[in-house]
């Protein structure tokens, strides 16, 4: 069987795709509607400064990412947490606590930090573990877990709505982007086992030391053309086609076949994409998954204010503080990064009411900040940033495999059983070019025999 591939879409998924596909022989063609790779997490200049669009961080447990960042020569590029830490800080509470792990096994390995967690009352910090416990026997794969709202389980479980909104959704706002009373329990649980309650050392902390622009989108156009890929930016895919064992892919420039596909796109485009029949799926099932939105805003200092590389906030409408002095190539100063996840609420609010909002609030948090003098103020907003996991979606996520053959599906909306992450988007393209190949392994056998 001949082995030309097209892939559609140069985010993370699209990028793991061709590499396998690359590395395995194949003749690769990737399109790109951007002019860069790297889909959502990309960078660009203000002034004398790299900017990237959101802040991005991973986890130990991120295995298919890191071995994407292996690939593509950039795993110098980032820095992982020896042991998990994360400084927390509250309005009105002086310093900050910390959420360390320690030795014992998970989810026993957050204990001595709990205990001594200043945001919550000790009996919330006791009723903690114990739905932590039972966190642990949530199977994901259940329908009816997906069906529920993971704050309704929490209240269930004797989570009071401060313990929610100061510890729990301190990681699942970032990491699902939706707050526990929209969020899927079925999708929160496969969250927080892979992460926080299975292996200790899960959820240590990584990031990157340089712009996401050159971390995902230069490298891979770097290795792509090293395999032998042809990559073509700006060029926006208008159909596929079936032409019985192979595709014609008709874009805004021109027309070509392949005799495989892998789609990796957002879920709208998807669906516009897909043959009829194709997955499984109700008509709409892309507006049923519904989008969230994450809101940047970054904050250009004097001197520096933050003396770690990130804070959380709780009590605070401030969630996650990063520094990106050192990324943005900012001499003198700090750069500050504020993420605000299902940012429902800000993502059409002036820049203005943004600042006038969250400058105080976050001096709250740093004391120094209102000695500080603010260079420069701005914002970036991704209004689609994620799928929205809301309960019931999970049956609406499909597969790498669809009902038309040689088309595959990949993208970190798609059934990982991953958060739309970093690390959800590399395993669908790692999975969709498995597959791919898979079945190429097949015919051929097929044929000699």
């Amino acid at each position: 069987m001949s082995g030309r591939v097209t892939v559609i879409g140069g985010g993370l998924a699209g990028i793991a795709a061709a590499l396998r596909c690359a590395a395995a022989g194949c003749s690769v063609r990737l399109f790109e509607a951007r002019p860069w790779l790297g889909g959502l997490t990309y960078s660009f200049r203000r002034g004398d400064l790299w900017v990237d669009n959101g802040q991005h961080v991973f986890l130990r447990c991120c295995t298919a990412y890191r071995a994407l960042l292996d690939r593509l020569g950039m795993a110098d590029s980032v820095v992982l947490q020896d042991r998990l830490a994360i400084p927390v800080r509250a309005p009105g509470l002086r310093g900050e606590s910390w959420l360390r792990r320690g030795i014992a096994p998970a989810p026993l390995h957050l204990a001595g930090s709990l205990l001594r967690y200043r945001s919550l009352p000790l009996p919330d910090r006791v009723r903690f573990a114990r739905a932590a416990l039972a966190l642990r026997r949530v199977d994901p794969g259940d329908p009816g877990a997906d069906r529920e709202s993971f704050a309704a389980w929490l209240a269930r479980h004797g989570q009071s709505p401060r313990a929610i909104t100061a510890l729990w959704e301190l990681i699942a706002v970032p990491a699902l982007n939706v707050h526990a009373e929209y969020a899927s329990l079925a999708q929160a649980a496969a969250m927080f086992q892979q992460g926080l309650l299975s292996d200790p050392t899960a959820a240590d902390i990584g990031w990157p030391q340089v712009p996401l622009g050159r971390l995902h989108g230069d490298a891979a156009r770097t290795r792509l053309a090293e395999a032998g890929a042809r990559v073509r930016l700006g060029s926006r895919v208008r159909a596929i086609e079936p032409l019985g064992r192979g595709w014609r892919i008709v874009t805004d420039r021109d027309t070509g076949t392949a005799d495989q596909v892998v789609l990796a796109v957002p879920p709208s485009a998807a669906e516009r994409l897909l043959p009829p029949g194709a997955v499984a799926r109700p008509p709409g099932w892309s507006a049923a998954l519904g989008s969230s939105p994450i809101v940047n805003v970054h904050v250009v200092l004097d001197r520096p204010v933050l003396p770690h590389p990130f804070v959380a906030g709780v009590g605070s409408p401030v969630q996650w503080v990063f520094d990106r002095t050192r990324q943005s190539g900012l001499a003198n100063g700090q750069y500050l990064a504020l993420s605000l996840s299902a940012a429902d609420e800000e993502i059409d609010r002036p820049v203005a009411a943004l600042r006038m909002a969250l400058l105080p609030e976050l001096g709250r948090l740093l004391p120094g900040l209102p000695q500080a003098h603010v260079a420069d103020f701005f914002v970036t907003r991704e209004r689609h940033a994620t799928f929205r996991p809301a309960p019931g979606t999970a049956a609406l996520r499909p597969g790498p495999v669809t009902g038309a053959a040689g088309l595959y599906l990949a993208g970190a909306w798609t059934a990982t059983g991953w958060p739309d992450t970093m690390e959800g988007a590399v395993r669908s393209g790692d999975t969709a070019a498995h597959a791919l190949l898979e079945h190429r392994h097949r015919a051929a056998e097929e044929v000699v025999a």
